[in-house]
């Protein structure tokens, strides 16, 4: 069988082991893919993994040897499904695996916008503390999360993990989800998208990206914060409308934001936020701890293993 990786380095930039992989066929692995060359590279495989090369119905039919799909990533908008399914091949993915990461990041992000440890932090190396005239200093508002209400929107796995996290702080937590009914809580308060964005102190978002989903934080909604509230986003970063969270965030109706996905990735440099004020952007990294990618490797090569013995797991077409 040969199998082959169109774009590894994100999963494994080297120092994780693709041999567990290798010892189920004839393996390749490709650092990236552009567009152009997915085609040629794919040709006779059997067994094709990506994370963010796009499998559209035109690559998916130039490659009439392929049975697998394996996305290393739990989403998997960068296959056309349908055109998959009319070839009857077995596409898969990884859910779960950096549930913990991403919570972790969520925290990290709202601790440095209420904090801005780092800030500070390169405030004394650059010699603000030793000529500083008082014992203590601080350039912003310092902000204690006790007693914050954190609200969620979604409420599966990474939101019931930032939930967890929030209550030891010393949190409240409100959800919005599409599901209650599967996920109650009674340490959660379960409420409508629009109280939520009222009374929220800070608002996460760890919804699906889907039609009904899309550029759903926009002015209209932006406008519904407190002006004190602060904005995660480690979902999808077309849940966000940019233009309106720069504008909110320069007009000082939002008390700022942290990102870690933005709706083109990596972004334009006319990205208005990029400039925005008060806003926090990591690249897309959540997920990439060392522990949370060894979860996604293994889950990928059982996963294909699983389909080798024909009993695929974790299938979503």
């Amino acid at each position: 069988m040969k199998i082959v990786v169109l774009d590894g380095y994100t999963l494994n930039p080297g120092d994780l082991d693709w041999t567990p992989l290798a010892e189920l066929g004839q393996l390749s692995v490709h650092e990236r893919t552009p567009a152009q060359l997915v085609k040629s590279r794919a040709a006779g495989a059997q067994l094709l993994l990506t994370n963010k090369v796009a499998l559209g119905r035109e690559q998916i039919a130039a490659l009439p040897d392929l049975r697998y799909i394996g996305v290393l990533a739990t989403g998997v908008n960068v296959v056309d499904l349908d055109a998959a399914t009319d070839r009857g091949i077995v596409v898969t993915n990884v859910p779960a695996y950096s549930t913990p990461s991403v919570a972790q990041h969520v925290f990290a992000l709202l601790l440095e916008l209420t904090r801005a440890v780092g800030k500070h932090a390169e405030m004394v190396r650059a010699g603000a503390w030793t000529q500083s005239p008082d014992f203590a200093f601080w350039a912003s508002p310092q902000v204690e999360l006790a007693g914050k209400a954190m609200g969620l929107i979604g409420y599966g796995r990474i939101g019931q993990a930032v939930a967890r996290i929030a209550r030891a702080f010393g949190m409240t937590v409100l959800v919005h989800t599409r599901t209650p009914a599967a996920s109650r809580d009674s340490d959660a308060e379960f409420v409508g998208l629009e109280p939520l964005l009222e009374r929220a102190d800070v608002v996460s978002l760890h919804c699906p990206l889907s039609q009904a989903t899309d550029r759903l934080i926009n002015a209209e909604r932006l406008a519904m914060m407190k002006p004190s509230a602060w904005l995660i986003n480690t979902g999808r970063g077309a849940l966000v409308d940019e233009a309106a969270l720069a504008e909110a965030l320069r007009e000082g109706r939002l008390a700022g934001a942290g990102l870690d996905v933005l709706a083109t990735e990596p972004p334009a440099a006319d990205n208005p936020l990029l400039a925005a004020p008060n806003c926090l952007i990591t690249p897309h990294l959540a997920w990439a701890t060392h522990s949370a990618r060894q979860r996604l490797m293994t889950i990928v090569v059982a996963n294909l293993q699983a389909f080798l013995a024909g009993k695929p797991q974790n299938r979503v077409a």
